[in-house]
């Protein structure tokens, strides 16, 4: 009897921790859907890139695929808590998986 529960069981187990690693390849896709729109180079078209440039005065990169110091955790920060003109995104939009993809995306490469 335990024999036949522990089975579908592992397959459940090994299933939540293969869906929890983050795809960086998804996240591009990801990125390019929620984040390009404001973040992508061409500051005069792009908002975020805009504001940043503003911001960091040649310091840091402006585009968000050129910095080297962003790690899931911040990238999460931002994209659920929202800063200045960047609105939070709910988990209805950007779901947790979607976010740890974005994150491993633009990871240091």
């Amino acid at each position: 009897m335990y024999k036949k529960l522990l089975l579908p069981i592992t397959l459940s187990l090994s299933q939540i921790v293969f869906a929890q690693v983050p795809d960086p390849t998804h996240g591009r896709e990801v990125y390019e859907h929620w984040c390009s729109p404001c973040h992508a180079p061409g500051g005069r078209k792009h908002p975020g890139t805009s504001a940043l440039e503003i911001l960091y005065k040649g310091e840091k990169p402006a585009v968000l695929e050129e910095r080297k110091d962003l790690t899931p955790e911040l990238v999460a920060a931002f994209v659920r808590n929202g800063v200045k003109i960047m609105p939070p995104f709910r988990k209805t939009e950007i779901s947790d998986k979607d976010l740890a993809d974005i994150g491993a995306y633009l990871s240091p490469r």
